[in-house]
């Protein structure tokens, strides 16, 4: 009796119980993460040593010498800053993407808010046709949108962007805050109202600020996909100094067949920091508020 009591329960023997020695925790754990890192960040790797060559360099390869930097140099750099229209690209790019993101933000809020707590006959249909017109491709999108953009007279300005990047944006971001105000419970809502609070004094004082990871994962993904969107800008924009920096590194650094790899390695990295920093700072509420999302 006495060794029944003292062998642990053979359902103990199972779940992540193989791993506690070093050779199975090796072989399962650290060599496939090692692995799925580095094809993950090799590529950022490149990015970065490639903007720092000179092009004798860049054209010198000698085995796993490539891998390295031998001469550094910042000219990649000051020929995209001062002698590309980079600058004017990368301030483009701010300003659709905030000015999308925020409007975005904004008509996704009203609609999950409306769909989710309002309580409507036929709000989860409408919540399913809103999450399926995210799945509708933008190649197909682009071609109704263009004469829309003719008929207004915005095309090549950054309008043109501002007002088509939330066809994309908004389905999935009113899905993801109906999934996160879906969590919030509906005793506070019902305390408020009798309390004599209003629906809007209700969203802005009561489920906005308890939503704020769900707004944030929203507001990153939309950030992240106006940011780094192609298809829209180059049909919407053909001046070189309206361009956004996905389309105007690849337009403007190739001339023909010539292929400036530093200035576009150069212009791929300054590109990419302002969406890693964002990252960085709000990757924590990104996780839970998806996490909240799912679960319901």
């Amino acid at each position: 009796m006495t060794d029944l009591l003292a062998r642990p329960p053979a359902a103990d023997e199972g779940g992540m119980g193989y791993l506690e020695s070093l050779p199975r925790k090796v072989v399962v754990v650290y060599i496939p993460l090692a692995i799925f890192i580095f094809v993950l960040l090799f590529p950022f790797y490149w990015m970065t040593v490639t903007s720092f060559k000179t092009n004798e360099e860049l054209h010198a390869y000698k085995g796993l010498q490539a891998l390295w930097i031998y001469e550094p140099t910042l000219e990649n750099i000051r020929f995209l800053l001062f002698d590309t229209e980079y600058p004017r690209w990368l301030w483009n790019t701010m300003l659709v993407t905030v000015v999308s993101t925020f409007l975005s933000i904004f008509c996704a809020v009203c609609a999950a808010y409306a769909i989710e707590r309002l309580r409507y006959k036929g709000s989860r249909t409408v919540g399913m046709l809103i999450f399926l017109a995210y799945l509708v491709p933008p190649s197909i999108l682009f071609i109704p949108l263009a004469i829309m953009v003719f008929a207004l007279g915005i095309f090549d300005s950054n309008w043109a962007l501002i007002l088509t990047y939330p066809t994309i944006l908004i389905p999935f971001c009113t899905w993801l805050l109906m999934g996160y105000f879906r969590t919030i419970p509906y005793e506070l809502e019902e305390c408020a109202l009798i309390d004599g609070a209003t629906r809007l004094q209700i969203l802005v004082k009561i489920v906005l600020p308890l939503s704020v990871p769900g707004l944030i994962s929203a507001g990153i993904f939309a950030f992240t996909l106006s940011w780094n969107e192609f298809i829209y800008a180059l049909t919407f924009i053909s001046s070189a100094e309206n361009k956004t920096v996905p389309v105007g590194a690849i337009t403007e650094l190739i001339t023909f067949d010539v292929y400036n790899w530093g200035g576009l390695m150069a212009g791929a990295m300054l590109g990419s920091l302002p969406v890693a920093i964002l990252y960085s700072f709000f990757v924590e509420h990104y996780v839970s508020s998806m996490t909240g999302a799912v679960k319901e």
